[in-house]
């Protein structure tokens, strides 16, 4: 490996971040046999295989992940040699992505995001709503929101506070319905649902509310349109209180119920020791996530 080919290097770290030949080459400028050739060399050389051809997607086996921060490394440390070279050293720039919750991406990540160009107009974020932690795994983000603590040995995860979710309905609504205040005012009202398992009513159930499949008006797994049918008038909805505060005609309902509480952690792979856009936006997310309700 003493002779490796910094080309080569390049065509590996360009086509793991693009999952594609054709997209890698247009980003490096050349043909995409020239840089299909760099990819199969850089494999050849290492005795590995670094990339599963599927269809036209280039998708990385565990190998090619397992190389992947170390090779990132090295394009990060190359970069800030040319950095240094030129005066720059300071400048932190590229694109770093950040996946959430549905809600969390569109109402509390935009204004995150306005705050850290502002601070960092070098960075670019990629807001992706997804509520699954393989993405960090596969590395398909950088950075994770979640309300769940990972157990993924791999991950690094920070506990930013504990966040709360009360009962809301839109302004319509109580006008029509009253401003039912107990689990014993509810029992005849409509919901907005959130599953037609059973899943959610037993939630709801446990949290104190003698509900049942006739309570729900309409049903949405997806948190925004869930919050939609509630500002709609739809019926009753659990939402976080920092993004119900911002939502204009919303009145908090059952308020003699306790609060639902859940943590919010922010989650990253390795690389965060590594990449210092990673670091730049994982603190950033942190401060700007950790104000209490």
């Amino acid at each position: 490996m003493d002779n490796l080919d910094w080309n080569q290097l390049k065509a590996f770290l360009q086509t793991a971040q693009t999952g594609s030949l054709s997209a890698a080459a247009r980003k490096l400028g050349l043909t995409q046999p020239t840089l299909s050739r760099q990819v199969a060399a850089i494999e050849q050389q290492m005795g590995v295989t670094l990339f599963e051809r599927v269809g036209k997607a280039m998708v990385l086996t565990p190998t090619g992940l397992d190389l992947l921060e170390h090779a990132r490394a090295m394009g990060a440390a190359a970069e800030a040699l040319g950095l240094a070279a030129s005066g720059r050293s300071q400048a932190v720039g590229g694109v770093v992505s950040v996946s959430a919750s549905d809600a969390v991406a569109a109402y509390l990540l935009p204004p995150l995001v306005q705050r850290l160009h502002a601070q960092e107009p070098g960075i670019a974020i990629e807001v992706i709503s997804s509520n699954a932690l393989s993405d960090l795994l596969r590395r398909e983000a950088d950075i994770a929101i979640r309300h769940v603590k990972p157990e993924q040995p791999d991950l690094i995860a920070r506990l930013v506070r504990e966040a709360q979710a009360c009962f809301y309905a839109s302004e319509a609504w109580v006008q029509v319905h009253g401003h039912p205040r107990t689990a014993e005012d509810a029992a005849h009202l409509p919901f907005v649902g959130s599953d037609r398992n059973g899943q959610y009513l037993g939630y709801l159930r446990q949290h104190g509310l003698n509900l049942n499949e006739d309570n729900f008006s309409c049903y949405s797994d997806h948190t925004v349109a869930h919050w939609a049918l509630v500002r709609q008038g739809m019926g009753i909805g659990a939402m976080m209180n920092e993004i119900a505060r911002t939502t204009p005609g919303m009145v908090r309902v059952l308020d003699d119920l306790p609060p639902v509480r859940f943590p919010i952690w922010l989650v990253s792979h390795r690389e965060l020791r590594t990449s210092r856009r990673i670091r730049v936006v994982f603190k950033a997310l942190a401060e700007g996530l950790k104000a209490e309700d």
